[in-house]
């Protein structure tokens, strides 16, 4: 799902995160300095991923985030790497100090990543993110795990996956409904069907599926029906969209042992649908505002 090119503002290099952890960056090259942090630019034709071509994602050289998919992008021609949609939230975007163009950089740490620009006709989006190489890392799409959970606001399921190690994106959305690109204001209408839901995205050497949903069922109340905390209806319920038959027989195996400790669990468990992302201004939401979640508080529910 693409979206309309906006300025959005970045935290900086060093950002806190609101849990009280800071992001954590990875040792660069005198190099990989020079463009990352001092917003250098690479020779034309130079980069390792200027003619790459194999399936995955492109991360964040200095923090890991994961920043594009491999579908997304795209050779014009240019000399440096290509890219005509980004994943959501991913992308901050500041005026250059040249007064021309617009400046992109991880919207996780603040490392400088390249320029966007439109207008070029290029693509169907008439977009493209021109990116260094130096400011990216790859994972091939045999190491990425993709996991959907609803547990109310999405908001603050967002904000406690975003603090696990081997996520590489938790991307804020709508989905196990029936209208085509819903809009917030459709969804909260209570005529669309739709859950309030995350994607997460994760590198399965670091983490996997089951550790995810122990976590989803300790930060939000499983036992509460069409409601979490303060929000009411059915865009909040608990539920589980699972994309394969072994994450259902997990959660499954999980449902059963919160009810064999006494839990009344309500959580759906229903085959993945397409998943549209929010709007741009609900990614990210509590790291961009430096807060906390007020119905989000991790409660531990399981015995490891």
């Amino acid at each position: 799902m693409h979206r309309v090119l906006a300025i959005v503002p970045v935290f900086l290099a060093g950002l806190v995160l609101a849990q009280g952890g800071t992001v954590q960056h990875k040792m660069l090259t005198p190099e990989e300095e020079k463009v990352i942090l001092y917003k250098g630019t690479e020779p034309p034709f130079s980069g390792k991923f200027c003619d790459h071509k194999a399936p995955g994602l492109y991360l964040c050289k200095r923090c890991g985030a994961a920043l594009f998919r491999s579908e997304d992008k795209f050779d014009s021609g240019s000399g440096w790497p290509s890219f005509d949609d980004e994943i959501p939230g991913a992308v901050g975007r500041i005026p250059d100090p040249d007064g021309k163009r617009i400046e992109i950089q991880c919207a996780r740490c603040g490392a400088h990543l390249g320029h966007v620009f439109e207008g070029e006709h290029l693509t169907p989006e008439d977009r493209r993110y021109c990116v260094n190489s130096l400011s990216l890392d790859f994972i091939p799409a045999d190491r990425v795990g993709s996991a959907i959970f609803a547990g109310g606001c999405f908001w603050g399921v967002e904000y406690h996956f975003e603090q696990v190690e081997g996520v590489l994106a938790a991307i804020s959305g709508y989905t196990g409904g029936h209208l085509p690109a819903p809009t917030y204001r459709q969804v909260c209408s209570h005529g669309t069907g739709h859950a309030e839901a995350v994607e997460v995205l994760y590198d399965k050497l670091q983490t996997d599926f089951e550790h995810l949903a122990r976590l989803f069922f300790e930060i939000h109340d499983p036992t509460q029906f069409n409601r979490q905390g303060p929000d009411v209806g059915e865009q909040y319920r608990s539920a589980i969209f699972y994309l394969d038959e072994e994450q259902k027989r997990t959660a499954e195996k999980l449902v059963a042992e919160l009810r064999s400790k006494g839990f009344d669990v309500v959580t759906l468990l229903s085959p993945a649908t397409i998943f549209w992302p929010a709007e741009d201004y609900h990614q990210n939401y509590y790291q961009r505002r430096g807060s906390t979640p007020y119905c989000h508080t991790r409660v531990r529910r399981f015995s490891d």
